[in-house]
Formats: structure tokens, sequence, C-alpha cells
């Protein structure tokens, strides 16, 4: 497995910020997905033997945190998690799904340092490939109280944003506008053929039908590159990934050079 170390902007000693409001001024807005999946379950024993499980949480905020102790960015971010948790108690729960494989001694030593105060268990390969695959840490999941994720995070990110999905999920005030978005593969591949535009491939000289044509190539063929996903889940798992690019390129002017259709270039045929 291929490995991406993903960080934004961090901001320093997030665990003494809390609550972590934006001010009126400064309104941000967050969104969740317009008709989320239920997260996929898992019945688990965290590092101390205790048992977990996604369904035993129902009605409960999940945040489910991907990381390992080697991540810089992951360990940063451990503070302000520890923090909410301790800020919304029995209303939050957040899991760390450890994607380590060191020994027990050396994990409960990281876990017992930071203070974490939140259940870890290990991260099989199965529940991350169930989970998408997860190629990048720190990678957060957020669940809401039916079961259902409605947003993912990939990277660090400001403390402040998980705080305020926390509360919109959990009907507290917020200074934040919620909107809502269709998931095209930002949560779950599996969704890529929704996706009308894809990370660096340019289709815009294309007709609607023209493109629809490129599009059904791209969610049809799989990827060279090793990570058994069609080229378009592909551009969305890993948009460095110069194999699917470079083949997307290719089916994009091959759709080009199709007899002409009638729409016009840069039209999308609207969805059913």
């Amino acid at each position: 497995m291929r490995w991406v170390v993903l960080c934004a902007l961090a901001i320093g000693g997030a665990a003494a910020m809390l609550p972590l409001l934006v001010t009126a001024q400064d309104e941000m807005t967050i969104r969740f997905v317009r008709d989320p999946d239920p997260a996929p379950d898992f019945q688990m024993k965290d590092v101390d033997g205790k048992a977990v499980t996604l369904a035993g949480l129902r009605g409960k905020v999940v945040l489910l945190n991907f990381w390992a102790t080697w991540c810089g960015p992951c360990r940063e971010e451990i503070p302000s998690l520890i923090a909410l948790q301790k800020q919304y108690g029995e209303k939050l729960q957040i899991i760390g799904m450890l994607t380590d494989d060191e020994d027990d001694e050396s994990l409960h030593k990281v876990i017992e340092a930071e203070g974490i105060n939140y259940p870890v268990v290990l991260a099989t390969p199965e529940m991350r490939m169930e989970y998408g695959g997860i190629p990048a840490l720190p990678t957060l999941f957020v669940i809401n109280a039916e079961g259902r994720v409605v947003q993912k995070h990939v990277g660090l990110y400001n403390p402040a944003l998980y705080e305020t999905e926390v509360r919109a999920l959990l009907n507290l005030p917020v200074a934040a506008k919620v909107g809502t978005f269709e998931d095209t593969g930002e949560i779950f591949l599996k969704h890529a053929d929704r996706a009308s535009m894809l990370p660096g491939v340019n289709m815009m000289k294309l007709t609607a039908d023209q493109r629809t044509v490129a599009l059904h190539k791209l969610n049809a063929e799989s990827c060279d590159c090793g990570c058994k996903y069609t080229l378009a889940q592909c551009r969305i798992y890993d948009p460095a990934c110069q194999l699917s690019q470079q083949r997307a390129a290719e089916i994009v002017k091959e759709a080009s050079a199709a007899a002409p259709a009638t729409s016009e270039p840069g039209e999308v045929t609207p969805k059913p």
C-alpha cells in the first residue's frame, strides 16, 4: 500500500481552543452528503480488549479517525480530538482506527503518552477497504446519529471545522451555514460514476454526448497502477497517478475525435 500523508494548515494550541466557533463576520460553510450511505459496520476490540461496535453507537455522532503513530499530522491533531471527546461526552464518540504494525507495548506507550481518552482499534486491511482504501493519513469520517457517513476529511484540518460539524449534527447552535452535496466519489469511490468532472481530466472541449462516452469509458476501464480501481476512481483516489491521468487524456482525445454530436461543447446533459 502506498501511503500519502496530507495536511492542511494547523492551528497551534488546538486543545485549549474549545469551544471553537467562528464569529459571524468569518462565517464558514459546512457541507454534508445529501443522501448519505450507511457506515460499514465492524465488531472489534480496542487495544485494551474492550468490544467496539459501530452499530452500538447509534444515537451518537461518531468521528472515525484513521491514523498512525508515525504520522506527524495524525499526532498533531490528537489533542483537539481529545478535547472534543471531553467537551461533548456521551453525545459524541471518537474512535481511533490505527493502521500501525507496531507491537502492542509500543502502541500502548504512544496512547498513554498522548493521553487519548477514546477507543483505539487496529484497523484491518479489510476494514480499510470497506472505507475506500484510506490512501492518506489522517483520514476522518463524520458519521451522524443514524449511522450514515455525511463527510470525509483527508489531511490535518482546523479543529473548529470538526466541532462545528459535530454541533450541527447534534442540533446545537453553530456560526456556520449548512449545505448539502451529492457524493460523486469524494466519500465512497463506488459513487465515482456520478461525477461529471474528474481531477486532472479536461473535458471542457467535449460535447455533452462526447463527455458521456468518455465518462463511461473512464468508469468501465481499470487503472494499470495496481490500485484495483477504475480510471475514474483512481483519479479521485490518487490524483497524482500518472498512469490514470495519461490514459484519461487518451480517452478524452478519442472521444473528441468521434463523430460530432448534437449538443454544444461544455454543455452537460442533465442527469435523470
